[in-house]
């Protein structure tokens, strides 16, 4: 079954294949651009663009002047490097035992701070905290309720919603407010450089020690990266005891 041909340039089939090969190589943030037509047309031209000005390079024969010899020549020795080491260590991994005692002799490099989920109330005064405050003990309003209607942060959108985070992440007033505080209780007013707060910690969790499930994938390519170093470093004493090299400085 024949490639389907996507252009025609200075006499040249480009396949899609080859043109797929290309677009692969493109900045993964520019990937979803190059999906739209426009954006694959873009990426297409660019792409034959090559061609046609390699048929000129080859016209006015700019390929045989001794400057593009000389990058051609740099060229080569820098890609062939590269292809060379990534050929000799491409099979080099690390199993998940060896992966296992890792994280038990090293399991101080996997602690996890504490860590809070809260969401909360951001106004300019303290008296407006009090009157949010007495509404939402009295049922008049949910804390999600009177966050969409009262809360200047933008996190009112989700209900005042702050998501999971670390000691340390907010300014140091809110942060001892919520790590020294109760989880399900009202907290505030609470002020800070941006105004005053009304807190309601959802959940405190101590410091603890991440699982070997969680952090696996990490020291998997740790381990690689550190095989890989130590292939790389045996291989290059090897090729200068085979091949020679001498510093004249």
């Amino acid at each position: 079954m024949s490639e389907h041909i996507v252009a025609i340039v200075a006499g040249r089939e480009v396949t899609e294949k080859e043109f797929q090969e290309f677009t692969a190589r493109i900045p993964e943030q520019q990937q979803a651009y190059i999906q739209t037509p426009e954006g694959r047309r873009q990426a297409l031209t660019q792409y034959t663009n090559y061609f046609l000005f390699e048929k000129l390079g080859e016209d006015k024969g700019y390929d045989q002047s001794e400057e593009f010899k000389a990058i051609m020549k740099n060229a080569r020795v820098e890609l062939l490097s590269q292809y060379s080491l990534t050929e000799e260590v491409k099979d080099i991994t690390a199993t998940r035992e060896e992966c296992q005692a890792f994280y038990e002799a090293n399991k101080g490099q996997f602690e996890k701070g504490p860590q809070a989920t809260a969401k909360h109330i951001l106004t300019d005064t303290e008296e407006e905290i009090h009157k949010i405050r007495k509404e939402i003990e009295d049922g008049v309003k949910t804390f999600a309720q009177a966050a969409q209607e009262y809360s200047k942060c933008p996190s009112k959108a989700q209900g005042g919603n702050l998501g999971t985070f670390g000691r340390g992440q907010m300014v140091p007033e809110f942060d001892r407010a919520v790590f020294e505080g109760e989880v399900g209780k009202l907290i505030g007013p609470v002020k800070t450089t941006f105004g005053y707060h009304l807190i309601h910690i959802d959940s405190l969790e101590q410091g603890s020690v991440a699982s070997f499930e969680e952090v696996y994938p990490k020291i998997m390519q740790q381990l690689i990266n550190e095989k890989q170093n130590e292939k790389y470093m045996a291989l290059r004493q090897g090729l200068i005891e085979k091949y020679g090299l001498e510093f004249k400085e």
